[in-house]
């Protein structure tokens, strides 16, 4: 099943939460290394998606140049986002062009490093980037550790040559409730299902007993196997 969602940012201004339709949305939560560059909007956004029932995520944008940087982009990430609920992954969002020059085992380890750091404390995560980024400057041992959202404009699919469960694929999308134009994205994985049951992003795990003509699902993330959703036959 195909989820259809959208990103945003302060970027967007103030959305009008109460128009919105969509099937998700990925919230930017900030940038860089300073608790200062927490997304302006990104509380009211997460408010917005809350009192709509729209299940988010979140993601950080990067400037991080060595390991030291990328732990010191998670602690503040994780300050951002702790207290909160996210049925879709946190992601780090890598793109600067200094960070590409500095080749793929330092960008591989960095990205490695916010990752695992937020991982560890109990979220689920994934790496955002453009298709030919990833498939240049990201290591495949990378790329297949952590889900991945790709970038990739102008085709009617994405060629990204490894796993994906998310592609942005288009920045010219329109809306009602957002001014201007807004990130559209598709998903493939059903996240809303598998984070919560895992007790991951802030949800607790617990699993209710079943109810009468269900089936449970099993749920694979990362290489370990837990049980799923109870989904009605």
């Amino acid at each position: 099943m195909i989820r259809n969602g959208i990103d945003v940012s302060e970027h967007q201004g103030t959305i009008d939460w109460s128009k919105v339709n969509t099937d998700f949305v990925i919230i930017r939560a900030g940038y860089g290394r300073e608790i200062s560059q927490k997304d302006k909007q990104f509380e009211t956004n997460y408010a917005g998606c809350k009192s709509r029932d729209i299940p988010c995520g979140a993601y950080w944008y990067s400037y991080a140049t060595s390991v030291e940087d990328a732990k010191k982009e998670a602690a503040v990430c994780l300050e951002v986002i702790k207290g909160k609920q996210f049925e879709y992954p946190i992601y780090f969002d890598i793109e600067e062009e200094r960070q590409f020059r500095l080749g793929k085992t330092v960008c591989s380890e960095i990205t490695k490093a916010f990752c695992a750091t937020l991982e560890e404390a109990g979220y689920w995560v994934g790496i955002y980037s453009s298709k030919s980024h990833l498939e240049t400057y990201l290591s495949a041992e990378v790329r297949s550790r952590y889900t991945v959202w790709v970038a990739h404009y102008g085709v009617s699919k994405t060629t990204y040559s490894g796993d994906y469960q998310m592609w942005q694929k288009s920045a010219e999308g329109k809306i009602e409730g957002i001014s201007g134009a807004v990130d559209l994205d598709e998903c493939y994985y059903d996240y809303p299902t598998a984070i919560p049951r895992v007790g991951m992003n802030g949800f607790s795990g617990k699993v209710p007993e079943p109810e009468k003509d269900t089936i449970r699902v099993i749920v694979e993330h990362d290489g370990k196997v837990y049980d799923g959703k109870l989904t009605e036959i």
